[in-house]
């Protein structure tokens, strides 16, 4: 029965998987969403693979190298043929959606820096929605994606708030700035979290969960804020610790004082 249990929450968290060639390439044409794809090394040359390679090119999908191995933990049972995509579930907004989402409001934007965990993406997004973010923006490559596992995460926030996806977070940041949007890292060695303005436009980065915010990123940003770490853990989940900045903002935005 466990074992059971276990095949079948599996089957659950690839509900946004298209494997084997054909498959993927039938995705390619269709409309809908693709985040990446998985192909095995030894598998790259030569005849549907390179015209998966070609397709996806074409559409900006990341193609990204994998093990036989991971391939096959992926797909249990299935011929992938040396190659897997992952779905988006939901379509992904434009920059400019987000702008106009928030309408006569000052900007309040939520961007993440290679958070590769589904369930700290889902987090980021359904705290973002709570806080009264206007949207999220995620980079192309180098983090999680609109999955199905994100939307149950995000316990449908995805589905509401806007997303974004972009080429390079450091454009988007410099798009920001030209929108007079004031962007903070969420990161180490910044100002303490609680006396920061954070009146007017704001966009705030969190980083990924291993290595935090990228030092390109960061140079990017206007300034740095952090939160006391008091006990003998050095850091905080991303999600958490983007929950807390993020309800700060929220605060000083609904003009509600401190006691």
């Amino acid at each position: 029965m466990e074992i059971e249990r276990k095949h079948r929450a599996n089957e659950a968290e690839r509900d946004d998987l298209v494997a084997g060639r054909n498959p993927v390439i039938e995705l390619l044409k269709s409309e809908r969403p693709v985040d990446k794809i998985l192909m095995v090394r030894a598998e790259r040359d030569g005849g549907s693979l390179s015209k998966i390679r070609a397709m996806a090119r074409e559409r900006g999908v990341p193609v990204k190298d994998a093990a036989k191995e991971k391939l096959d933990q992926l797909c249990p049972g299935i011929s992938h043929q040396g190659v897997a995509a992952f779905c988006a579930a939901y379509a992904y907004a434009e920059f400019e959606d987000i702008c106009r989402r928030a309408g006569e409001e000052p900007l309040f934007v939520v961007l993440a820096d290679g958070i590769e965990d589904p369930h700290n993406l889902g987090a980021i997004i359904r705290s973002a929605d709570a806080a009264g973010a206007h949207g999220v923006i995620i980079p192309r490559r180098g983090g999680a994606g609109l999955t199905a596992a994100v939307m149950r995460a995000s316990a449908g926030a995805a589905g509401h708030l806007p997303v974004a996806r972009v080429p390079n977070l450091t454009g988007a940041i410099r798009e920001l700035k030209r929108k007079n949007v004031w962007v903070y890292a969420a990161d180490f060695g910044g100002q303490d979290w609680c006396t920061v303005n954070f009146d007017g436009a704001v966009a705030l980065v969190v980083g990924g969960e291993d290595r935090g915010v990228s030092r390109l990123v960061r140079e990017t940003c206007d300034g740095t804020v952090s939160l006391p770490m008091r006990g003998a853990v050095g850091s905080l989940n991303a999600s958490v610790a983007a929950g807390i900045v993020l309800y700060e903002i929220a605060r000083q935005r609904l003009g509600i004082k401190a006691r």
